[in-house]
């Protein structure tokens, strides 16, 4: 494949990929510029989309966007460019967390990029139960070197460690589902027949462990309107935590392309994923998520694993209500 001019059928490309991205809530709290002086693509927090209850610090919000890097850098890649990302590339732009430039041809061509890339457009996050197949030991290492790579962690505990954690991950359920504020937040984010494009849709609204082994996020007690019956879960789940050696916003942006990343290689694998993030909610019980046997760290989110069908796409915004109108040139919409 020959490399594209940036122009607006490659711009539109790149930010489809991008907006492809998982993000708390389907929030999308992210929109893009582009500098054409540079070929630049400048990605943005939009923080009219946070959620100032669940996530006060923003950390989730820079995961969302950190996923939304990765994809932008895997299409650049399978275009023909060699992008250069730039991690919050000015301290006097506190809402510019990245910048990615697409000034120079890419001298190789990866394999694995075009596996990634078809792998932006499968990649569901799926609520349902899974089979229970073992995930592959040769495949979870795969995904623990592409997180290493990312600059950050993914272990995958097993028996007391991995029910301590979902010991978290219920109790962290069980406070969100009963604090009024918090619900009425979660409520708010689930779309209607109106809906923008972003936000949780009717087909997200995952059902409950009929057993209680796995504490997933109870969507029917925040949208009564769909009740859903219990139904049986994996009883042997497969649960892997991605954690950062440190916590500051550039740690938050690497765990997201790393997520993403693992996210994507997982897809080509046939293997599903949906994200545990309650526990990340509640400062004390984020911290208790560590394990000191594994050294200093700080917990990022749980990525539960396994096999099952691919589940539904989630509604995403269109590219012209992600792309900044003010910088784009004379010549774009």
């Amino acid at each position: 494949m020959d490399i594209l001019a940036l122009d607006d059928a490659a711009l539109g490309t790149l930010l489809a990929a991008a907006v492809a991205a998982p993000s708390i809530h389907n929030s999308q709290p992210w929109h893009f510029r582009l500098d054409p002086a540079t070929s630049t693509i400048q990605v943005r927090a939009l923080r009219e989309r946070a959620l100032p209850v669940t996530d006060p610090d923003e950390r989730a919000l820079h995961l969302s966007v950190g996923a939304a890097v990765l994809n932008l850098r895997v299409a650049a890649r399978r275009m023909g460019w060699a992008p250069l990302v730039r991690l919050l590339p000015d301290s006097t732009e506190p809402d510019l967390l990245a910048a990615v430039e697409l000034d120079e041809m890419s001298r190789a061509r990866l394999a694995s990029t075009a596996e990634l890339y078809g792998a932006i457009w499968r990649r569901h996050s799926v609520r349902t139960p899974f089979t229970g197949q073992p995930v592959p030991a040769a495949v979870l290492d795969r995904l623990a070197e592409t997180a290493l790579a990312e600059e950050a962690l993914l272990r995958f505990p097993v028996g007391e460690e991995r029910s301590r954690l979902l010991q978290l991950t219920a109790e962290a359920e069980w406070r969100n589902s009963t604090d009024p504020v918090r619900s009425r937040e979660s409520r708010g984010w689930v779309q209607g027949p109106d809906a923008f494009g972003y936000g949780i849709p009717p087909t997200a609204l995952g059902p409950q462990d009929s057993a209680g082994r796995m504490p997933m996020r109870d969507f029917p007690a925040i949208s009564p309107a769909k009740p859903l019956s219990p139904v049986p879960f994996e009883t042997e789940p497969c649960i892997a935590v991605l954690a950062t050696r440190d916590d500051a916003p550039v740690d938050w942006l690497h765990a997201g392309i790393a997520l993403e990343h693992v996210l994507l290689v997982a897809t080509t694998h046939q293997i599903r994923a949906s994200l545990l993030h309650q526990a990340m909610e509640w400062p004390e019980l984020r911290r208790a998520a560590g394990d000191p046997r594994h050294g200093p760290g700080y917990a990022q989110v749980l990525i539960r694993l396994g096999y099952g069908p691919e589940g539904p796409p989630t509604p995403r915004l269109a590219v012209p209500d992600v792309l900044d109108p003010d910088d784009h040139g004379p010549d774009r919409p």
